[in-house]
């Protein structure tokens, strides 16, 4: 034990919660960011499915294969590593600097801004395109103006260390 009063069972327990809270969570922000409004895009700009399966689709399709896969990674991350979920309300506990975040500070936006791109891709949809781009900017300005400071707050030295060592969107070359 880790100087918890708490019994491995209650731990496990704990950990059970921490996972379901984070993929009820990420379910809501998957369905909603990810599929509900890039399918009301589609919808809007009237683009459909494509006429055919083409190289475009198959590299389309494997980016957003690749990026959700990318943020179903991070989701798991904070709840394995940081007890705690991806929602601002619910954030995790320990500073996660394990598995992708060990190689860049924001894989999950990544991975989703990965995941919208591949859809853009897959239906050659410029409107789709736009919404990554508006997505982008505001993940953007969400981290700088929101999140870099109150992970700052919560986690202090440990977090500048790992900014120090860790690019914010793109991996550093070790030193």
């Amino acid at each position: 034990m880790t100087g918890s009063s708490e019994t491995p069972h209650n731990q496990g327990g704990r950990t059970i919660f921490v996972l379901i809270r984070a993929v009820t969570y990420a379910a809501v922000f998957i369905g909603f960011v990810l599929i509900f409004l890039p399918a009301r895009v589609l919808e809007w700009s009237g683009v459909g499915a494509p006429p055919r399966i083409g190289g475009v689709q198959l590299v389309g399709a494997l980016m957003t294969l690749a990026g959700g896969a990318l943020v179903i990674s991070c989701v798991l991350a904070f709840a394995f590593i940081g007890r705690g979920t991806p929602a601002p309300f619910d954030p995790p506990r320990r500073l996660v600097v394990r598995g992708p975040y060990r190689w860049v500070r924001n894989p999950m936006y990544i991975g989703a801004a990965l995941a919208l791109a591949g859809a853009a891709l897959f239906y050659q949809s410029l409107a789709l395109a736009g919404f990554v781009a508006a997505f982008l900017v505001a993940t953007i300005l969400f981290v700088w103006l929101y999140e870099e400071p109150v992970l700052r707050r919560m986690f202090g030295a440990d977090y500048d260390a790992y900014c120090a060592r860790v690019g914010r969107w793109w991996p550093r070359r070790p030193s």
